[in-house]
């Protein structure tokens, strides 16, 4: 995320600083750790995001090399960005078991949802 947000519309979404392979390794942070950097992420690309002007989402911006138009980029992101949420979700399904709590319909109650009327749906 900081990589790829960082001076986004004027570098490479890939920095050359970027060491990918140590992203992948053990750090053994804390929750304060972990939530401290969650939130540096989320803050450069919500900044950088915010900054966008209408006129911006035509421009040429490049992910390793690749021209993408911003709007394209973004929706790249977007797109990345919800593969890992559902890699979150499917381990903490793991991790929780039979205590997990369904995020949609939990499964057996489909027909219950679909019984329910419009105005029991909407004021939800």
């Amino acid at each position: 995320m900081i990589s790829r947000f960082t001076d986004f519309l004027e570098t490479d979404g890939e920095k050359p600083n970027r060491d990918r392979d140590s992203e992948f390794e053990d750090e053994n942070l804390n929750h304060d750790q972990l939530i401290a950097k969650w939130n540096q992420g989320w803050d450069c690309v919500l900044q950088a995001v915010s900054n966008l002007k209408a006129s911006d989402l035509d421009r040429t911006v490049y992910i390793r090399g690749e021209a993408h138009t911003v709007l394209r980029a973004l929706q790249r992101q977007v797109v990345h960005y919800a593969y890992h949420c559902g890699q979150i979700v499917f381990l903490c399904k793991l991790i929780r078991s039979m205590d997990f709590q369904s995020l949609s319909i939990p499964r057996g109650k489909s027909k219950e949802f679909n019984l329910r009327s419009p105005g029991e749906i909407k004021g939800k």
